[in-house]
């Protein structure tokens, strides 16, 4: 088949996430099984406006915060839906509006609602527009297709007024020739990492704040913010006004290698966020021997397995966070056991697997478009 997917970021984007770890994980495969993949995102940088990329013909057009607006108008040429089987819209944030203007088979993709969660990230004039686009998608999408990543949002479809007859599954997994466990003894007691896009909704300021009691209890305790993005100067400030330096780091963008070497080292890896699709960050911490101490949220809740891959504490709850952490750092029989069971859990996340349920869901769309064509 010749799919078009249209995303927001491509895997090299800085900004990259789990969505973008999602599609490219799942795409790649299917491009390997001879499928022609073609992906537009938007521009960043000094990046080629086209590259190949694990077999994914990828085109970079517009700037991010209007790439919404330019999606309408790059479908041409190349990328004219004409010349495609199928259209994979993958809808993160800001919806392409897609059924509007593309007349070939079209499947959708979602990891979750921002919902109100987004007025904790940009100013309320930009997150009421990204909260009303939002509400349109039931309207605007309501004779497509979805596929989402978790049992969570699937739940979120439906009480949005999608059919649960609409809405496949293709989960998040993680890559195992990859992720895998340290050695014995290379793991670090007092390593903490917090892996993804470093955003205002995240609430990694939770995490640092944390850091203070923590380091109280544990003073060579350490805690590593592995990613990019525009909070992290704030995140800075805010370490520095606690006295935190030298007690959080913040790393930047690094190198696939480099996440994986300090995710097999951690002790710990942390997440606070307020709402996730799934957490991809969750599954490659597991993999890699690590258990997670999560906020008990929709997704999250999906990918921790509380008591057993690691712990879930109530959102927002600064005293509880800090005393989860502790207690495992604490407890070196028991952050063991979790260790084990992560592993196992992880274990059972096959990209492989996924990318036949998305291919599945591309064949009956097409499917489904042929047999209405056909009928008139």
């Amino acid at each position: 088949m010749r799919i078009l997917v249209i995303n927001w970021r491509d895997i090299r984007n800085p900004e990259a996430g789990g969505a973008e770890v999602h599609l490219h994980e799942i795409f790649r495969r299917v491009a390997a099984q001879g499928h022609e993949v073609t992906l537009l995102a938007h521009a960043f940088g000094d990046a080629p406006a086209r590259e190949t990329i694990d077999g994914i013909d990828v085109h970079r057009r517009g700037p991010r915060n209007t790439f919404n607006f330019t999606v309408p108008r790059a479908l041409t040429g190349p990328l004219d839906p004409a010349r495609f089987d199928v259209v994979v819209d993958d809808l993160n944030k800001i919806p392409f509006y897609t059924p509007l203007y593309v007349r070939r088979p079209l499947l959708v993709v979602i990891h979750h609602f921002f919902g109100r969660s987004i007025f904790r990230e940009v100013p309320f004039p930009v997150a009421l527009y990204v909260f009303l686009n939002e509400a349109l998608v039931p309207l605007v999408y309501r004779r497509c297709r979805f596929v989402t990543v978790s049992r969570s949002t699937q739940a979120e479809l439906v009480a949005r007024g999608i059919p649960e007859e609409r809405i496949g599954l293709a989960m998040n997994a993680v890559d195992h020739e990859r992720f895998s466990p340290a050695p014995p003894g290379e793991k670090d007691p007092d390593l903490l990492v917090c892996v993804g896009r470093v955003k205002r909704y995240k609430n990694i300021d939770l995490l640092v704040r944390a850091m203070r009691r923590v380091r109280e209890r544990r003073p060579r305790a350490r805690l590593v913010i592995v990613g990019e993005g525009d909070h992290r100067p704030a995140l800075v400030r805010l370490s520095r006004a606690m006295g935190l330096d030298g007690t959080v780091e913040f790393t930047g963008f690094v190198p696939l290698e480099e996440k994986v070497r300090l995710l097999r080292r951690a002790s710990l890896a942390l997440t606070a966020s307020p709402k996730e699709g799934w957490g991809v960050t969750v599954i490659e911490a597991n993999a890699c021997g690590t258990p997670v101490v999560a906020t008990d949220v929709p997704g999250l809740r999906d990918a921790v397995v509380d008591g057993t891959t690691g712990r879930l504490v109530p959102y927002g709850s600064l005293e509880k966070m800090e005393e989860a952490i502790l207690a495992l750092l604490d407890d070196d029989a028991e952050r063991a056991r979790l260790a084990g069971e992560a592993v196992r859990w992880a274990a059972r996340m096959s990209w492989d697997e996924s990318a036949r349920a998305m291919m599945a869901a591309i064949e009956r769309v097409v499917g489904e478009t042929a047999a209405r064509a056909g009928g008139r």
